[in-house]
């Protein structure tokens, strides 16, 4: 789950290694800090708000699947 939450919200090191190659690449949080830099908030607070619903909602669908499906190690 930590990975999951760390991984979500990346930010430094992705903007650093190239994670915003024009037509090729770009992750959530890259496109929410450009809607900011423009001023274009509204974007910027749709965006948001989708990446946190996202990050709410996968976790509790692999709790769910988890507790239907169970996998037992052997």
């Amino acid at each position: 789950m930590l990975g999951f939450a760390h991984t979500l919200g990346e930010f430094g090191v992705v903007l650093m290694v190239g994670g915003n190659i024009p037509g090729r690449t770009r992750v959530i949080s890259i496109a929410i800090y450009e809607q900011v830099e423009t001023l274009q908030f509204a974007q910027a607070h749709l965006l948001s708000g989708g990446l946190l619903v996202f990050s709410f909602v996968v976790p509790a669908l692999i709790y769910v699947l988890n507790r239907r499906f169970p996998i037992h190690a052997t």
